[in-house]
């Protein structure tokens, strides 16, 4: 079934967020930013937490998480300690939600409109673990780039 799949994904990458967080040699670097380079690692982990608490974990596991947003951008200097408990806590909610799918709700549409219109549960959660790949290419990137 998808959610296996799914949930191997995210555990993966969510997992290699806290690594990729861990590897800086200094902490404060995961709040730099660089002109031309506007989100932080931090920001971004952030951001993941938010996002994937928001779609996977309150519109598909029905957790009540409250998102806000705003301070996934704005808010600055989150202990790695910290961040690494909220990604850890976030594939337990990712997990818990995905296993209490059924089929026929991956296959049904996604509780919410996003993107302007109708899509597919099953779709959209391909298309969540895509965007935490994206944004962990960006912590990978920054923390090479930055962390001297």
């Amino acid at each position: 079934m998808l959610t296996t799949t799914l949930k191997t994904l995210f555990r993966r990458d969510l997992e290699k967020l806290v690594e990729e967080l861990s590897l800086y040699k200094n902490e404060s670097k995961i709040w730099y930013t660089e002109k031309g380079i506007s989100n932080s690692a931090g920001n971004l982990a952030l951001h993941l937490v938010g996002n994937l608490n928001t779609f996977i974990g309150l519109h598909l596991g029905n957790t009540g998480y409250v998102r806000h947003r705003e301070l996934e951008f704005s808010q600055k200097d989150v202990p790695r300690a910290t961040l690494t408990k909220m990604i850890e806590d976030t594939i337990v909610v990712i997990e818990k939600a995905l296993d209490g799918l059924t089929q026929e709700q991956v296959e049904a549409l996604y509780p919410i409109e996003v993107f302007g219109g109708p899509i597919y549960t099953g779709h959209f959660l391909v298309h969540l673990s895509g965007h935490l790949m994206y944004h962990l290419g960006q912590v990978n990137y920054h923390r090479r780039l930055l962390d001297f």
